[in-house]
């Protein structure tokens, strides 16, 4: 298994608080390892194995225990004993009304309660009502670069994982089959369809397959492009795909909700606030984008965007599309210590685009960090305090 200590910290830091840690993310990014490894570490520190209670709702033998009554009593009975006792419970949402079993274990003293799932509508309704103020959500994504290295052999330059990773995308299995393009092809292929169909489709109903299908195709053809429903639709309806804004309104929700697709608002620099207009969307994962798209790796410069846009995301969690009155910023993050600002850029060694690149920067008056970051592999150098630092460096920090 690939070692995530970022997660686990953050596991760490909630063990035995009185709330439930919520695990989110896109299936198969390794949420339930995440938690296996957990559970290791707690065996480790001295948590006997029967008060490590773990269940995953997607295995057979465990298909009785998606009633919410059965499921509440097989845990309130191994959860008898003094001390306290660690509950994890694999895609809770597959038990109709859990809510009600999280509600009530939550109340109990000797329980410390874990769950994942792979959908954002987990936190949405009624569970965010019965538990509103007593929960954490702790999102989890494939592979980093350099969770992803890590995996890598040991004699592999930056430069070929790079190329592995690009190609053959940040699920955590991939890592198992890399060099076999058919076996990495069908797993990706098999992780789409389950998204597209049990995540989305079947969310939504009446929107077919198909349709589906094509707004996601059409989202991931256009990763780091402004875009608005309205726009998609008439796009989309001119090439022969009828369908409506509110159609796509709904399914870009889908998307977003299953972490197929991330979004980031604008924002206004100046004026710190958010602009309503239009947004950005990025695909949670490489390998998918290629799948569905095209299969061959293409336009490296919006791949490199992507994966610093997610990379972003789990340093700093909400990520912006900037507005200045020097031109659009790739991306700004706003942490406790202030904002910070970003452009991504495939090569700068051209003056010309070098100049284009800062040029975004110049008109902030303040002194938040400023960082260009490109493929062109060269050491870190400064720009009247505009930092350009190489992509897979800056990666690794991670």
């Amino acid at each position: 298994m690939i070692d995530r200590p970022q997660y686990l910290h953050h596991l760490e830091q909630w063990k035995d608080k009185p709330v439930i840690k919520v695990v989110t993310g896109v299936r198969r990014c390794g949420k339930s390892t995440i938690l296996e490894l957990f559970a290791n570490q707690l065996a480790t520190s001295g948590v006997s194995q029967d008060h490590i209670i773990s269940i995953n709702l997607e295995r057979l033998e465990n298909e009785s225990l998606l009633d919410y009554h059965r499921l509440h009593e097989f845990i309130i009975n191994r959860c008898k004993s003094q001390g306290m006792h660690y509950v994890m419970l694999d895609e809770i949402q597959n038990v109709p009304d859990f809510q009600k079993v999280l509600d009530s274990l939550q109340t109990r003293s000797n329980i410390d309660l874990y769950v994942t799932g792979s959908n954002a509508t987990l936190l949405s309704g009624t569970l965010a009502t019965l538990i509103s103020g007593r929960y954490v959500e702790i999102p989890v994504m494939p592979l980093s670069f350099a969770e992803y290295r890590s995996a890598a052999p040991k004699d592999e330059s930056a430069q070929r994982t790079w190329s592995r990773y690009i190609h053959d995308g940040s699920f955590p299995a991939t890592t198992e089959f890399s060099g076999d393009d058919t076996l990495i092809h069908d797993y990706l292929e098999g992780i789409l369809n389950t998204i597209l169909i049990k995540d989305v489709s079947q969310r939504l109903g009446s929107t077919r397959a198909g349709v589906v299908e094509a707004v996601t195709r059409f989202m991931f053809d256009n990763i780091g492009n402004l875009t608005a429903s309205k726009t998609i639709s008439d796009t989309m309806t001119s090439a022969g795909t009828r369908i409506s804004s509110p159609t796509v309104a709904n399914l870009l929700e889908a998307l977003c909700s299953a972490f197929i697709l991330y979004q980031a608002q604008r924002y206004e620099v100046k004026g710190k606030r958010i602009l309503k207009q239009e947004r950005k969307y990025y695909a949670v994962d490489m390998g998918l984008r290629r799948i569905l798209v095209s299969g061959n790796v293409r336009d490296t410069g919006r791949i490199l965007e992507n994966i610093v846009f997610l990379e972003l995301k789990r340093r700093a969690g909400t990520v912006y599309v900037g507005q200045s009155a020097g031109g659009e910023i790739d991306f700004v993050t706003n942490g406790v210590n202030g904002p910070a600002y970003y452009q991504v850029s495939e090569s700068v060694r051209n003056p010309k685009t070098l100049e284009r690149e800062l040029s975004s920067f110049r008109n902030l008056d303040d002194n938040y960090p400023k960082t260009l970051i490109t493929l062109d592999d060269e050491l870190p150098t400064s720009h009247n305090g505009i930092q350009q630092i190489y992509a897979l460096d800056w990666l690794m920090k991670g």
